[in-house]
């Protein structure tokens, strides 16, 4: 018993340490973000991070019970949680491509990726534990709204398809 609560707190902290590491562009870049245009339906700054937090507690909690479930590393778990790995790591990609880069449209494929990732892995959760499945639904309905969030971002802020250097100028130097 204590085994499976070290765990599963271990599960769930992962990816809470993989947002808040990833959020140390959000909070060098907040000016920039706040001199974005952004739309009516954005939230307020403060409702990020409980949010994130609470998603990332059920993921984190939904790769416990496929783990559990599914013999570990090394059963039928193992390729679910190869594709919620590699999910975690487009997630947390994400907010690099955003603040770090300003990459508004690569932000959006990116995010779009995340997306498709999320559906597969709930899928793939859910073959080898129907409750792993049904945690992602509170995460289908945020990542529904960052994706128009972001889209709307982008379309509100077109990038400037002239700065930075391309492959071909710096090839030429």
């Amino acid at each position: 018993m204590v085994c499976n609560s070290v765990l599963a707190t271990g599960a769930i902290l992962l990816p809470n340490i993989g947002g808040y590491i990833s959020s140390i562009p959000v909070r060098k870049n907040m000016a920039w973000y706040a001199s974005l245009k952004k739309p009516r339906f954005g939230p307020p700054d403060w409702v990020f991070a409980p949010a994130w937090t609470f998603l990332y507690s059920s993921l984190g909690y939904s790769s416990y019970l496929v783990w559990k479930h599914g013999g570990g590393c090394s059963g039928p778990a193992r390729i679910p949680l190869m594709v919620y790995g590699g999910h975690l790591m487009l997630n947390l990609s994400w907010t690099h491509i955003f603040f770090s880069m300003h990459k508004l449209k690569l932000s959006l494929y990116e995010i779009a990726a995340v997306d498709v990732t999320a559906v597969l892995t709930a899928y793939l959760f859910y073959q080898v534990q129907p409750v792993a499945g049904w945690l992602f639904l509170p995460y289908f309905a945020w990542l529904s709204y960052a994706t128009a969030l972001t889209c709307s971002i982008m379309r509100l802020n077109p990038e400037d398809e002239t700065q930075g250097a391309t492959v071909t100028e710096i090839k030429d130097e």
